[in-house]
């Protein structure tokens, strides 16, 4: 590892900074993991748009569908894929707690910056903060690595900014990937200032969060690899010049990507996000591939619509 224990929340803020990417797991027709297609996937995402960190084995890349291996195969090889060049941060969520820290040892082994956990779901519990941070606290005693809480309505509810508040006290939490309403992570960000990093998944409000919140970490969905191109780095564009604080200028540049954002919202079936996004890659010339079940695959129909949006949407190849 590149720090100790209690320098995790430092070397979190001086590093883990600007816009960094949840990768899709491209799959053959056979369901098996396509590595020459994610090393092919992670280069472009790094060289070409000049995307600054990974978020691995999490949702977008089909955690849920891997088993104890894939997963831990998946890491090794993004961080081998990585290199110096760009962080990581990997998902080792589960509802097993011996395998979130299986999974946290393998990536403190296997090289990793980061690991995240989300919030596990806790059936018949409606009183949840001492649960929650005590389940954070038990994973901290045991794993050096900094870690990285994630709270989401998957989990069945939504984690409250004075419980994340109390939860970042502890000495290797060095962020929070928020998915919830903005109110709450305003609140939240107001309540700890720097001491970790606060972010949430919508693109939408990147920038805003950059001008009033003073965020230096998009943390992160598939945006920064579907709104751009080796050709087109707008969304990179405009980050750069947010952080530079000409946000007269971001703003044109940010709103200029809408209808490539309409473009990938109007043609999304509800019960299909993951092919939709994979499919949404391949037209980009990336590597996009088989969905793993549950998720489902688009049908030829829904294909046309999404190639025809794609098509008119502006985006430069």
């Amino acid at each position: 590892m590149k720090y100790s224990k209690s320098e995790a929340k430092e070397y979190a803020r001086e590093t883990m900074r600007g816009i960094w990417a949840a990768a899709l797991n491209p799959f053959h027709p056979d369901g098996s993991l396509n590595e020459a297609g994610l090393r092919s996937n992670i280069r472009h995402w790094i060289d070409d748009l000049e995307i600054q960190g990974l978020f691995i084995a999490g949702k977008q890349g089909e955690f849920f569908s891997l088993s104890l291996e894939e997963r831990k195969r998946n890491m090794t090889l993004a961080v081998d894929e990585c290199g110096d060049k760009a962080g990581t941060i990997m998902s080792i969520s589960d509802q097993n707690v011996n395998t979130v820290l299986e999974l946290g040892q393998h990536a403190q082994d296997c090289g990793a910056d980061y690991v995240v956990v989300h919030a596990p779901v806790l059936s018949f519990c409606s009183d949840r903060n001492e649960v929650l941070f005590n389940y954070y606290k038990y994973l901290c005693d045991r794993l050096d690595i900094g870690i990285a809480m994630w709270s989401h309505p998957d989990s069945g509810y939504l984690m409250e900014p004075e419980t994340c508040a109390r939860i970042a006290e502890l000495p290797n939490i060095m962020a929070i990937k928020y998915s919830v309403p903005r109110e709450m992570y305003k609140r939240l960000s107001h309540m700890i200032g720097d001491k970790i990093h606060v972010s949430t998944s919508a693109e939408d409000d990147w920038l805003e969060n950059i001008e009033e919140l003073d965020w230096k970490l998009y943390l992160c969905s598939s945006p920064p690899y579907q709104l751009q191109t080796k050709h087109d780095k707008r969304m990179h564009e405009y980050t750069q010049l947010a952080f530079q604080g000409n946000f007269t200028e971001a703003r044109r540049v940010r709103d200029s990507l809408n209808p490539v954002r309409q473009a990938i919202k109007s043609t999304k079936p509800g019960g299909k996000p993951t092919a939709h996004g994979k499919y949404w890659q391949e037209l980009l010339g990336q590597v996009g591939g088989a969905v793993r079940h549950p998720m489902l695959e688009l049908t030829e129909a829904e294909k046309e619509s999404v190639r025809a949006a794609f098509e008119g949407c502006g985006l430069k190849l």
